[in-house]
Protein backbone atom coordinates (compact mmCIF):
# COMPACT_ATOMS: atom_id res chain seq x y z
CA UNK A 1 0.00 0.00 0.00
CA UNK A 2 1.15 3.49 -0.84
CA UNK A 3 0.07 6.50 1.23
CA UNK A 4 0.05 9.87 -0.52
CA UNK A 5 -0.48 13.12 1.35
CA UNK A 6 -2.85 15.65 -0.15
CA UNK A 7 -1.35 18.94 -1.17
CA UNK A 8 -2.46 21.91 0.93
CA UNK A 9 -2.56 25.22 -0.97
CA UNK A 10 -1.11 27.52 1.70
CA UNK A 11 -2.82 30.66 0.44
CA UNK A 12 -6.29 29.02 0.50
CA UNK A 13 -5.69 27.59 3.99
CA UNK A 14 -4.50 30.96 5.27
CA UNK A 15 -7.51 32.76 3.73
CA UNK A 16 -9.97 30.35 5.35
CA UNK A 17 -8.25 30.72 8.71
CA UNK A 18 -8.45 34.51 8.42
CA UNK A 19 -12.21 34.12 7.93
CA UNK A 20 -12.48 32.38 11.30
CA UNK A 21 -12.24 28.73 10.21
CA UNK A 22 -10.49 26.49 12.76
CA UNK A 23 -6.80 26.13 11.70
CA UNK A 24 -6.99 22.36 11.31
CA UNK A 25 -10.27 22.57 9.40
CA UNK A 26 -8.82 25.31 7.19
CA UNK A 27 -5.98 22.99 6.23
CA UNK A 28 -8.34 20.06 5.59
CA UNK A 29 -10.79 22.13 3.55
CA UNK A 30 -8.07 23.73 1.43
CA UNK A 31 -6.64 20.28 0.65
CA UNK A 32 -10.09 19.31 -0.68
CA UNK A 33 -10.30 22.26 -3.03
CA UNK A 34 -12.21 24.78 -0.91
CA UNK A 35 -10.92 28.26 -1.69
CA UNK A 36 -13.57 30.52 -0.27
CA UNK A 37 -15.59 30.50 2.93
CA UNK A 38 -18.72 30.90 0.81
CA UNK A 39 -18.34 27.25 -0.16
CA UNK A 40 -18.76 26.36 3.52
CA UNK A 41 -21.79 28.53 4.25
CA UNK A 42 -24.69 26.15 4.82
CA UNK A 43 -27.36 28.80 4.50
CA UNK A 44 -30.41 27.99 2.42
CA UNK A 45 -30.11 31.37 0.76
CA UNK A 46 -27.16 29.95 -1.17
CA UNK A 47 -29.17 27.13 -2.75
CA UNK A 48 -29.71 27.47 -6.46
CA UNK A 49 -33.04 28.85 -7.74
CA UNK A 50 -35.20 25.89 -8.83
CA UNK A 51 -35.76 27.32 -12.30
CA UNK A 52 -32.07 26.74 -13.04
CA UNK A 53 -32.78 23.01 -13.15
CA UNK A 54 -34.02 22.20 -16.64
CA UNK A 55 -37.59 20.90 -16.56
CA UNK A 56 -38.38 22.04 -13.00
CA UNK A 57 -40.70 24.81 -14.23
CA UNK A 58 -42.55 22.41 -16.55
CA UNK A 59 -42.83 19.89 -13.71
CA UNK A 60 -44.31 22.54 -11.44
CA UNK A 61 -46.90 23.47 -14.05
CA UNK A 62 -47.85 19.82 -14.57
CA UNK A 63 -48.23 19.09 -10.86
CA UNK A 64 -50.06 22.35 -10.12
CA UNK A 65 -52.53 21.69 -12.95
CA UNK A 66 -52.95 18.10 -11.70
CA UNK A 67 -53.76 19.31 -8.20
CA UNK A 68 -56.17 21.95 -9.52
CA UNK A 69 -58.01 19.34 -11.59
CA UNK A 70 -58.22 16.88 -8.70
CA UNK A 71 -56.35 14.24 -10.67
CA UNK A 72 -54.48 11.30 -9.20
CA UNK A 73 -50.70 11.01 -9.02
CA UNK A 74 -48.73 7.80 -8.60
CA UNK A 75 -45.05 8.03 -7.66
CA UNK A 76 -42.89 5.18 -8.95
CA UNK A 77 -40.04 4.87 -6.48
CA UNK A 78 -36.75 2.98 -6.47
CA UNK A 79 -35.79 0.32 -3.95
CA UNK A 80 -32.69 1.95 -2.43
CA UNK A 81 -32.35 4.63 0.24
CA UNK A 82 -32.18 7.48 -2.28
CA UNK A 83 -35.36 6.21 -3.93
CA UNK A 84 -37.12 5.75 -0.59
CA UNK A 85 -36.21 9.22 0.69
CA UNK A 86 -37.11 10.77 -2.68
CA UNK A 87 -40.52 9.10 -2.56
CA UNK A 88 -41.09 10.13 1.06
CA UNK A 89 -39.99 13.68 0.21
CA UNK A 90 -42.45 13.78 -2.70
CA UNK A 91 -45.31 12.45 -0.57
CA UNK A 92 -44.64 14.73 2.36
CA UNK A 93 -43.94 17.72 0.14
CA UNK A 94 -47.09 17.43 -1.93
CA UNK A 95 -49.09 16.96 1.26
CA UNK A 96 -47.57 20.17 2.66
CA UNK A 97 -48.53 21.93 -0.55
CA UNK A 98 -52.16 20.85 -0.33
CA UNK A 99 -52.44 17.47 -2.08
CA UNK A 100 -54.12 14.90 0.18
CA UNK A 101 -52.34 11.55 0.30
CA UNK A 102 -53.98 8.22 -0.51
CA UNK A 103 -55.71 7.13 -3.66
CA UNK A 104 -57.88 10.20 -3.85
CA UNK A 105 -54.77 12.23 -4.84
CA UNK A 106 -51.18 11.02 -4.33
CA UNK A 107 -49.88 7.53 -3.71
CA UNK A 108 -46.84 5.47 -4.64
CA UNK A 109 -45.68 2.15 -6.01
CA UNK A 110 -42.32 0.44 -5.42
CA UNK A 111 -41.03 -1.95 -8.09
CA UNK A 112 -39.94 -5.36 -6.93
CA UNK A 113 -36.16 -5.86 -7.24
CA UNK A 114 -36.59 -9.47 -8.39
CA UNK A 115 -39.79 -9.41 -10.44
CA UNK A 116 -39.55 -5.92 -11.97
CA UNK A 117 -35.88 -5.07 -12.06
CA UNK A 118 -34.74 -1.46 -12.20
CA UNK A 119 -36.58 1.52 -13.64
CA UNK A 120 -39.96 2.22 -15.16
CA UNK A 121 -40.93 -0.78 -17.28
CA UNK A 122 -44.05 -1.20 -19.47
CA UNK A 123 -45.50 -3.61 -16.91
CA UNK A 124 -45.10 -1.08 -14.10
CA UNK A 125 -46.73 1.59 -16.27
CA UNK A 126 -49.67 -0.77 -16.79
CA UNK A 127 -49.99 -1.32 -13.03
CA UNK A 128 -50.00 2.43 -12.41
CA UNK A 129 -52.76 2.87 -14.97
CA UNK A 130 -54.77 0.00 -13.49
CA UNK A 131 -54.66 1.73 -10.10
CA UNK A 132 -56.48 4.72 -11.53
CA UNK A 133 -53.65 7.24 -11.79
CA UNK A 134 -53.66 10.15 -14.22
CA UNK A 135 -50.04 11.23 -13.75
CA UNK A 136 -47.02 8.99 -13.26
CA UNK A 137 -44.01 10.53 -11.46
CA UNK A 138 -40.70 8.69 -11.15
CA UNK A 139 -38.16 9.42 -8.43
CA UNK A 140 -34.52 8.31 -8.69
CA UNK A 141 -35.22 6.42 -11.90
CA UNK A 142 -36.76 6.73 -15.35
CA UNK A 143 -34.18 8.62 -17.42
CA UNK A 144 -33.28 5.41 -19.30
CA UNK A 145 -36.83 4.01 -19.37
CA UNK A 146 -37.59 4.81 -23.00
CA UNK A 147 -39.95 1.86 -23.49
CA UNK A 148 -41.65 2.29 -20.11
CA UNK A 149 -42.44 5.95 -20.76
CA UNK A 150 -43.69 5.19 -24.27
CA UNK A 151 -46.06 2.55 -22.88
CA UNK A 152 -47.29 4.89 -20.14
CA UNK A 153 -48.04 7.58 -22.70
CA UNK A 154 -49.83 5.06 -24.92
CA UNK A 155 -52.04 4.25 -21.91
CA UNK A 156 -52.95 7.93 -21.57
CA UNK A 157 -50.77 8.69 -18.54
CA UNK A 158 -48.93 11.97 -18.25
CA UNK A 159 -45.33 11.31 -17.17
CA UNK A 160 -42.86 13.29 -15.08
CA UNK A 161 -39.35 11.86 -14.80
CA UNK A 162 -37.23 13.02 -11.85
CA UNK A 163 -33.84 11.34 -11.85
CA UNK A 164 -30.11 12.00 -11.57
CA UNK A 165 -28.62 9.04 -13.45
CA UNK A 166 -27.04 9.20 -16.89
CA UNK A 167 -29.36 8.78 -19.90
CA UNK A 168 -29.22 5.72 -22.12
CA UNK A 169 -26.90 5.78 -25.12
CA UNK A 170 -27.39 4.27 -28.56
CA UNK A 171 -24.61 4.40 -31.14
CA UNK A 172 -22.99 7.23 -29.23
CA UNK A 173 -26.19 9.30 -29.08
CA UNK A 174 -28.18 10.18 -25.96
CA UNK A 175 -31.59 8.48 -25.90
CA UNK A 176 -34.19 10.30 -23.79
CA UNK A 177 -37.78 9.23 -23.09
CA UNK A 178 -40.16 11.12 -25.36
CA UNK A 179 -43.38 13.09 -24.81
CA UNK A 180 -42.83 13.61 -21.08
CA UNK A 181 -41.42 16.16 -18.62
CA UNK A 182 -37.84 15.40 -17.52
CA UNK A 183 -36.05 16.91 -14.52
CA UNK A 184 -32.50 15.62 -14.37
CA UNK A 185 -29.30 17.70 -14.19
CA UNK A 186 -27.54 14.96 -16.21
CA UNK A 187 -29.75 15.52 -19.28
CA UNK A 188 -28.31 17.50 -22.19
CA UNK A 189 -28.86 21.23 -21.91
CA UNK A 190 -29.26 21.44 -18.14
CA UNK A 191 -27.00 24.09 -16.65
CA UNK A 192 -27.70 23.29 -12.99
CA UNK A 193 -24.58 23.89 -10.91
CA UNK A 194 -24.45 20.41 -9.36
CA UNK A 195 -24.32 17.37 -11.62
CA UNK A 196 -23.88 15.21 -8.53
CA UNK A 197 -27.20 15.92 -6.82
CA UNK A 198 -29.01 12.78 -5.65
CA UNK A 199 -32.50 11.73 -6.73
CA UNK A 200 -33.97 13.04 -3.48
CA UNK A 201 -32.32 16.41 -4.14
CA UNK A 202 -33.90 16.59 -7.59
CA UNK A 203 -37.33 15.94 -6.06
CA UNK A 204 -36.69 18.61 -3.43
CA UNK A 205 -36.06 21.15 -6.21
CA UNK A 206 -39.23 20.09 -8.03
CA UNK A 207 -41.16 20.82 -4.83
CA UNK A 208 -39.49 24.24 -4.52
CA UNK A 209 -40.61 24.99 -8.08
CA UNK A 210 -44.12 23.70 -7.34
CA UNK A 211 -44.38 25.90 -4.26
CA UNK A 212 -43.35 28.93 -6.33
CA UNK A 213 -45.99 28.11 -8.95
CA UNK A 214 -48.74 27.65 -6.35
CA UNK A 215 -47.69 30.89 -4.69
CA UNK A 216 -47.99 32.66 -8.07
CA UNK A 217 -51.50 31.20 -8.38
CA UNK A 218 -52.49 32.70 -5.03
CA UNK A 219 -52.56 29.53 -2.92
CA UNK A 220 -50.41 31.29 -0.29
CA UNK A 221 -47.88 34.11 0.01
CA UNK A 222 -44.29 34.32 1.23
CA UNK A 223 -45.42 34.55 4.87
CA UNK A 224 -47.93 31.70 4.79
CA UNK A 225 -46.25 29.32 2.37
CA UNK A 226 -45.40 25.82 3.67
CA UNK A 227 -41.89 25.21 5.02
CA UNK A 228 -40.36 22.89 2.45
CA UNK A 229 -37.06 23.02 4.35
CA UNK A 230 -38.65 20.64 6.88
CA UNK A 231 -37.88 17.92 4.29
CA UNK A 232 -34.13 18.50 4.42
CA UNK A 233 -33.42 15.68 6.94
CA UNK A 234 -34.72 13.25 4.29
CA UNK A 235 -32.70 15.02 1.59
CA UNK A 236 -29.55 14.74 3.71
CA UNK A 237 -30.11 11.04 4.36
CA UNK A 238 -30.70 10.14 0.71
CA UNK A 239 -27.78 12.26 -0.48
CA UNK A 240 -25.26 10.66 1.87
CA UNK A 241 -26.62 7.12 1.52
CA UNK A 242 -26.45 7.26 -2.30
CA UNK A 243 -22.72 8.05 -2.08
CA UNK A 244 -22.95 10.90 -4.58
CA UNK A 245 -20.10 13.38 -4.71
CA UNK A 246 -20.40 15.88 -1.88
CA UNK A 247 -19.73 19.03 -3.89
CA UNK A 248 -20.37 22.40 -2.29
CA UNK A 249 -24.06 22.28 -3.20
CA UNK A 250 -24.65 18.79 -1.80
CA UNK A 251 -22.68 19.59 1.35
CA UNK A 252 -24.99 22.54 1.90
CA UNK A 253 -28.07 20.32 1.60
CA UNK A 254 -26.60 17.75 3.98
CA UNK A 255 -25.46 20.38 6.48
CA UNK A 256 -28.94 21.89 6.60
CA UNK A 257 -30.52 18.47 7.04
CA UNK A 258 -28.14 17.57 9.87
CA UNK A 259 -28.82 20.92 11.53
CA UNK A 260 -32.52 20.07 11.73
CA UNK A 261 -31.88 16.48 12.87
CA UNK A 262 -29.70 17.73 15.73
CA UNK A 263 -32.45 20.16 16.72
CA UNK A 264 -35.00 17.32 16.81
CA UNK A 265 -36.90 18.60 13.75
CA UNK A 266 -37.12 15.31 11.84
CA UNK A 267 -39.83 12.79 10.88
CA UNK A 268 -40.89 10.26 13.48
CA UNK A 269 -39.59 7.37 11.39
CA UNK A 270 -36.14 8.86 10.99
CA UNK A 271 -36.00 9.50 14.72
CA UNK A 272 -36.97 5.87 15.38
CA UNK A 273 -34.20 4.68 13.04
CA UNK A 274 -31.66 6.69 15.05
CA UNK A 275 -32.92 4.95 18.19
CA UNK A 276 -32.69 1.38 16.85
CA UNK A 277 -29.25 2.16 15.43
CA UNK A 278 -28.15 3.44 18.85
CA UNK A 279 -27.08 6.77 17.38
CA UNK A 280 -27.66 10.16 19.03
CA UNK A 281 -29.73 12.69 17.10
CA UNK A 282 -28.24 15.60 19.04
CA UNK A 283 -24.78 14.86 17.63
CA UNK A 284 -25.83 13.39 14.27
CA UNK A 285 -23.23 13.47 11.51
CA UNK A 286 -22.88 12.30 7.93
CA UNK A 287 -21.25 9.02 9.04
CA UNK A 288 -24.39 8.19 11.05
CA UNK A 289 -26.48 8.65 7.92
CA UNK A 290 -24.17 6.66 5.68
CA UNK A 291 -23.22 3.77 7.94
CA UNK A 292 -26.13 3.38 10.35
CA UNK A 293 -29.41 4.81 9.04
CA UNK A 294 -28.99 4.31 5.29
CA UNK A 295 -28.13 0.58 5.49
CA UNK A 296 -31.27 -0.14 7.52
CA UNK A 297 -33.41 1.32 4.75
CA UNK A 298 -31.38 -0.26 1.96
CA UNK A 299 -31.79 -3.68 3.58
CA UNK A 300 -35.54 -3.53 2.99
CA UNK A 301 -35.01 -3.01 -0.73
CA UNK A 302 -32.46 -5.82 -0.88
CA UNK A 303 -34.24 -8.54 1.06
CA UNK A 304 -37.88 -7.46 1.50
CA UNK A 305 -39.97 -4.57 0.18
CA UNK A 306 -39.00 -0.90 0.27
CA UNK A 307 -42.64 -0.08 0.93
CA UNK A 308 -41.70 -0.79 4.54
CA UNK A 309 -38.96 1.85 4.45
CA UNK A 310 -41.18 4.48 2.81
CA UNK A 311 -43.93 3.79 5.34
CA UNK A 312 -41.41 4.37 8.12
CA UNK A 313 -40.31 7.71 6.65
CA UNK A 314 -43.84 8.98 6.04
CA UNK A 315 -45.65 8.04 9.26
CA UNK A 316 -46.21 10.70 11.91
CA UNK A 317 -47.22 8.14 14.55
CA UNK A 318 -44.24 7.55 16.92
CA UNK A 319 -45.51 4.10 17.94
CA UNK A 320 -45.95 3.01 14.32
CA UNK A 321 -42.55 4.50 13.47
CA UNK A 322 -40.88 2.53 16.27
CA UNK A 323 -42.53 -0.68 15.07
CA UNK A 324 -41.41 -0.16 11.48
CA UNK A 325 -37.89 0.82 12.53
CA UNK A 326 -37.60 -2.40 14.53
CA UNK A 327 -38.64 -4.39 11.47
CA UNK A 328 -36.08 -2.59 9.33
CA UNK A 329 -33.41 -3.24 11.95
CA UNK A 330 -34.23 -6.96 11.98
CA UNK A 331 -34.03 -7.11 8.16
CA UNK A 332 -30.67 -5.35 8.31
CA UNK A 333 -29.33 -7.94 10.75
CA UNK A 334 -30.45 -10.64 8.34
CA UNK A 335 -28.75 -8.77 5.50
CA UNK A 336 -25.49 -8.51 7.44
CA UNK A 337 -25.48 -12.23 8.21
CA UNK A 338 -26.19 -13.14 4.60
CA UNK A 339 -23.60 -10.68 3.36
CA UNK A 340 -20.98 -12.09 5.73
CA UNK A 341 -21.52 -15.62 4.48
CA UNK A 342 -21.45 -14.54 0.84
CA UNK A 343 -18.38 -12.37 1.34
CA UNK A 344 -16.36 -15.25 2.80
CA UNK A 345 -17.52 -17.58 0.04
CA UNK A 346 -16.76 -15.00 -2.65
CA UNK A 347 -13.32 -14.31 -1.19
CA UNK A 348 -12.48 -18.00 -1.30
CA UNK A 349 -13.65 -18.16 -4.91
CA UNK A 350 -11.60 -15.09 -5.78
CA UNK A 351 -8.39 -16.29 -4.11
CA UNK A 352 -8.67 -19.60 -5.96
CA UNK A 353 -8.22 -17.69 -9.23
CA UNK A 354 -4.49 -17.08 -8.67
CA UNK A 355 -1.54 -18.58 -6.79
CA UNK A 356 -0.20 -16.97 -3.62
CA UNK A 357 2.92 -15.90 -5.51
CA UNK A 358 0.86 -14.10 -8.15
CA UNK A 359 -0.93 -10.78 -8.23
CA UNK A 360 -4.74 -10.84 -8.58
CA UNK A 361 -6.04 -10.45 -12.14
CA UNK A 362 -6.88 -6.88 -13.27
CA UNK A 363 -10.62 -7.48 -12.71
CA UNK A 364 -12.73 -10.02 -10.83
CA UNK A 365 -15.95 -11.75 -11.88
CA UNK A 366 -17.56 -14.16 -9.43
CA UNK A 367 -20.69 -16.29 -9.51
CA UNK A 368 -22.13 -19.02 -7.36
CA UNK A 369 -25.64 -20.53 -7.58
CA UNK A 370 -26.11 -19.89 -3.86
CA UNK A 371 -25.46 -16.15 -4.07
CA UNK A 372 -28.43 -13.86 -3.30
CA UNK A 373 -29.06 -11.13 -5.85
CA UNK A 374 -30.11 -8.67 -3.15
CA UNK A 375 -26.61 -8.35 -1.70
CA UNK A 376 -24.30 -8.90 -4.69
CA UNK A 377 -23.57 -5.16 -4.83
CA UNK A 378 -22.46 -5.02 -1.20
CA UNK A 379 -20.26 -8.09 -1.63
CA UNK A 380 -18.73 -6.63 -4.80
CA UNK A 381 -17.94 -3.44 -2.88
CA UNK A 382 -16.29 -5.35 -0.03
CA UNK A 383 -14.13 -7.39 -2.41
CA UNK A 384 -13.21 -4.28 -4.40
CA UNK A 385 -12.06 -2.59 -1.19
CA UNK A 386 -10.06 -5.61 -0.05
CA UNK A 387 -8.41 -6.55 -3.36
CA UNK A 388 -8.43 -3.14 -5.12
CA UNK A 389 -9.77 -4.51 -8.39
CA UNK A 390 -12.90 -3.75 -10.44
CA UNK A 391 -15.28 -6.47 -9.26
CA UNK A 392 -18.51 -7.98 -10.53
CA UNK A 393 -20.53 -10.43 -8.45
CA UNK A 394 -23.39 -12.36 -10.09
CA UNK A 395 -26.39 -14.24 -8.73
CA UNK A 396 -29.05 -16.30 -10.46
CA UNK A 397 -32.17 -14.32 -11.27
CA UNK A 398 -35.16 -15.20 -9.09
CA UNK A 399 -37.67 -13.66 -11.49
CA UNK A 400 -40.23 -15.96 -13.05
CA UNK A 401 -39.13 -17.07 -16.51
CA UNK A 402 -35.62 -15.66 -16.00
CA UNK A 403 -34.08 -18.68 -14.28
CA UNK A 404 -31.24 -18.92 -16.81
CA UNK A 405 -30.20 -15.29 -16.42
CA UNK A 406 -27.56 -13.89 -14.08
CA UNK A 407 -27.87 -10.48 -12.45
CA UNK A 408 -24.55 -8.84 -11.70
CA UNK A 409 -23.55 -5.82 -9.68
CA UNK A 410 -20.14 -4.23 -10.08
CA UNK A 411 -17.97 -1.81 -8.13
CA UNK A 412 -14.86 -0.14 -9.45
CA UNK A 413 -11.64 1.61 -8.51
CA UNK A 414 -10.40 5.07 -9.59
CA UNK A 415 -9.27 5.00 -13.20
CA UNK A 416 -11.74 2.37 -14.42
CA UNK A 417 -15.15 3.66 -15.58
CA UNK A 418 -17.42 0.67 -15.08
CA UNK A 419 -20.35 1.84 -17.20
CA UNK A 420 -18.02 2.72 -20.07
CA UNK A 421 -16.50 -0.75 -19.81
CA UNK A 422 -19.95 -2.33 -20.09
CA UNK A 423 -20.77 -0.09 -23.03
CA UNK A 424 -17.58 -1.24 -24.78
CA UNK A 425 -18.46 -4.90 -24.15
CA UNK A 426 -21.91 -4.28 -25.64
CA UNK A 427 -20.34 -2.70 -28.74
CA UNK A 428 -17.74 -5.43 -29.21
CA UNK A 429 -20.14 -8.27 -28.52
CA UNK A 430 -23.75 -7.38 -29.35
CA UNK A 431 -26.22 -9.48 -27.38
CA UNK A 432 -23.81 -10.49 -24.64
CA UNK A 433 -25.34 -7.96 -22.25
CA UNK A 434 -29.10 -8.35 -22.00
CA UNK A 435 -29.37 -5.16 -19.93
CA UNK A 436 -26.86 -2.81 -18.32
CA UNK A 437 -26.53 0.60 -16.71
CA UNK A 438 -24.81 2.58 -13.99
CA UNK A 439 -21.95 5.03 -13.69
CA UNK A 440 -18.19 5.10 -13.21
CA UNK A 441 -17.95 3.57 -9.74
CA UNK A 442 -20.96 1.24 -9.73
CA UNK A 443 -22.91 -0.52 -12.45
CA UNK A 444 -25.10 -3.52 -13.07
CA UNK A 445 -25.86 -5.88 -15.90
CA UNK A 446 -27.83 -8.99 -16.80
CA UNK A 447 -26.35 -11.82 -18.86
CA UNK A 448 -27.31 -15.37 -19.84
CA UNK A 449 -25.90 -17.95 -17.44
CA UNK A 450 -24.04 -19.64 -20.30
CA UNK A 451 -22.25 -16.35 -21.10
CA UNK A 452 -20.61 -15.86 -17.70
CA UNK A 453 -17.16 -17.06 -18.83
CA UNK A 454 -17.31 -14.89 -21.95
CA UNK A 455 -18.26 -11.83 -19.91
CA UNK A 456 -15.40 -12.58 -17.50
CA UNK A 457 -12.92 -12.80 -20.37
CA UNK A 458 -14.09 -9.56 -21.96
CA UNK A 459 -14.00 -7.59 -18.70
CA UNK A 460 -10.50 -8.94 -18.04
CA UNK A 461 -9.41 -7.88 -21.51
CA UNK A 462 -10.70 -4.33 -21.07
CA UNK A 463 -9.20 -4.05 -17.59
CA UNK A 464 -5.82 -5.16 -18.97
CA UNK A 465 -6.11 -2.50 -21.68
CA UNK A 466 -7.13 0.35 -19.38
CA UNK A 467 -5.26 -0.31 -16.13
CA UNK A 468 -1.54 -0.29 -15.36
CA UNK A 469 0.41 -1.51 -12.33
CA UNK A 470 0.38 1.93 -10.73
CA UNK A 471 -3.42 2.11 -10.89
CA UNK A 472 -3.78 -1.41 -9.50
CA UNK A 473 -1.62 -0.59 -6.49
CA UNK A 474 -3.85 0.41 -3.62
CA UNK A 475 -3.29 3.98 -2.54
CA UNK A 476 -4.57 5.99 0.38
CA UNK A 477 -4.89 9.75 0.27
CA UNK A 478 -4.02 11.24 3.65
CA UNK A 479 -3.78 14.65 5.27
CA UNK A 480 -0.25 14.45 6.60
CA UNK A 481 0.73 14.52 10.29
CA UNK A 482 -1.55 15.60 13.11
CA UNK A 483 -0.24 18.42 15.26
CA UNK A 484 -0.14 16.99 18.83
CA UNK A 485 -2.10 20.01 20.10
CA UNK A 486 -5.13 18.66 18.22
CA UNK A 487 -4.84 15.15 19.67
CA UNK A 488 -7.76 15.55 22.03
CA UNK A 489 -11.33 14.28 22.28
CA UNK A 490 -12.85 17.70 21.64
CA UNK A 491 -11.23 17.72 18.20
CA UNK A 492 -13.22 14.64 17.25
CA UNK A 493 -16.45 16.52 17.92
CA UNK A 494 -15.26 19.51 15.87
CA UNK A 495 -14.40 17.27 12.92
CA UNK A 496 -17.61 15.26 13.09
CA UNK A 497 -19.77 18.38 12.98
CA UNK A 498 -18.61 18.89 9.39
CA UNK A 499 -20.00 17.10 6.33
CA UNK A 500 -17.65 14.40 5.00
CA UNK A 501 -18.25 11.70 2.44
CA UNK A 502 -17.82 10.79 -1.23
CA UNK A 503 -15.61 13.36 -2.98
CA UNK A 504 -14.97 15.15 0.32
CA UNK A 505 -13.18 12.43 2.25
CA UNK A 506 -13.14 12.32 6.05
CA UNK A 507 -9.82 13.41 7.60
CA UNK A 508 -7.14 10.72 7.46
CA UNK A 509 -3.83 11.62 9.10
CA UNK A 510 -0.52 9.96 8.34
CA UNK A 511 2.90 9.91 9.98
CA UNK A 512 5.52 7.69 11.51
CA UNK A 513 4.76 6.51 15.06
CA UNK A 514 6.34 4.16 17.58
CA UNK A 515 4.54 0.90 18.35
CA UNK A 516 4.99 0.38 22.08
CA UNK A 517 2.89 -2.78 22.32
CA UNK A 518 0.32 -4.71 20.32
CA UNK A 519 -2.01 -7.64 20.85
CA UNK A 520 -4.70 -9.46 18.94
CA UNK A 521 -8.28 -9.07 20.19
CA UNK A 522 -11.26 -11.06 18.97
CA UNK A 523 -8.92 -13.14 16.87
CA UNK A 524 -8.78 -10.59 14.05
CA UNK A 525 -8.23 -7.03 15.35
CA UNK A 526 -4.91 -5.46 16.32
CA UNK A 527 -5.03 -3.41 19.52
CA UNK A 528 -2.13 -0.98 19.75
CA UNK A 529 -0.26 1.16 22.24
CA UNK A 530 1.46 3.91 20.26
CA UNK A 531 3.69 6.89 20.90
CA UNK A 532 2.75 10.02 18.98
CA UNK A 533 4.60 13.30 19.45
CA UNK A 534 6.27 11.84 22.53
CA UNK A 535 2.94 11.00 24.19
CA UNK A 536 1.12 7.65 24.50
CA UNK A 537 -2.07 7.04 22.55
CA UNK A 538 -4.26 3.97 22.02
CA UNK A 539 -4.91 2.56 18.58
CA UNK A 540 -7.02 -0.12 16.90
CA UNK A 541 -6.73 -1.69 13.46
CA UNK A 542 -9.90 -3.61 12.69
CA UNK A 543 -9.47 -6.64 10.46
CA UNK A 544 -5.67 -6.88 10.74
CA UNK A 545 -4.03 -9.81 12.51
CA UNK A 546 -0.39 -9.45 11.39
CA UNK A 547 1.94 -7.61 13.81
CA UNK A 548 3.54 -4.25 13.02
CA UNK A 549 7.20 -3.23 13.28
CA UNK A 550 8.37 -1.08 16.19
CA UNK A 551 8.34 2.04 13.99
CA UNK A 552 5.83 2.38 11.17
CA UNK A 553 4.11 5.00 9.01
CA UNK A 554 0.39 4.75 9.76
CA UNK A 555 -2.71 6.30 8.22
CA UNK A 556 -5.35 6.81 10.90
CA UNK A 557 -8.57 8.58 11.80
CA UNK A 558 -9.41 10.15 15.14
CA UNK A 559 -11.89 8.07 17.10
CA UNK A 560 -13.31 8.02 20.61
CA UNK A 561 -13.48 4.90 22.73
CA UNK A 562 -16.04 5.03 25.55
CA UNK A 563 -15.42 3.11 28.74
CA UNK A 564 -17.35 3.53 32.01
CA UNK A 565 -18.75 6.84 30.87
CA UNK A 566 -15.38 8.26 29.89
CA UNK A 567 -14.38 9.11 26.31
CA UNK A 568 -10.79 8.45 25.35
CA UNK A 569 -9.17 9.37 22.08
CA UNK A 570 -7.66 6.62 19.98
CA UNK A 571 -6.26 6.24 16.49
CA UNK A 572 -8.37 4.08 14.18
CA UNK A 573 -5.80 2.75 11.72
CA UNK A 574 -6.77 2.49 8.06
CA UNK A 575 -3.45 1.45 6.52
CA UNK A 576 0.34 1.40 6.76
CA UNK A 577 3.37 1.58 4.55
CA UNK A 578 5.30 -1.59 5.33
Amino acid sequence: MKIINREVPPRAAWALEQEGVHPLLARLFAARGVQDIGELDDGLNLLQPPEQMLGARAAALLLADTMAAGQRVCIVADYDCDGATACATALRGMSLLGAPLGWNAVDYLVPDRVADGYGLTPSIAARVKARGADVLVTVDNGIASVDGVAHARALGLQVLITDHHLPAMLDGQVQLPQDCVIVNPSQPGCGFISKSIAGVGVMFYVLLALRAELRARGAFDLKTQPRIDSLLPLVALGTVADVVKLDAHNRRLVAQGLKRIRAGALPAGLSALFQVANRRQATANSLDLGYAIGPRLNAAGRLADMTLGIACLTTDDPARAAELAQQLDAINRERKALEGEMREQALQLAEALWDESEQPPPALCLYDPDFHEGVVGIVAARLKDKLHRPTFVFASSQASGKEHELKGSGRSIPGFHLRDALDLIAKRHPGLLLRFGGHSAAAGCTIAEEDFDRFDQELQRIAAEWLDLATLQRQLEADGPLDPQYRRVEMIDILQQEVWGQGFAPPLFCEEVDVVSQRLVGGKHLQLKLRHGGEPVDGIWFGRADPLPAKVRLAYRLDADEWQGQRRLRFMVEGAEL
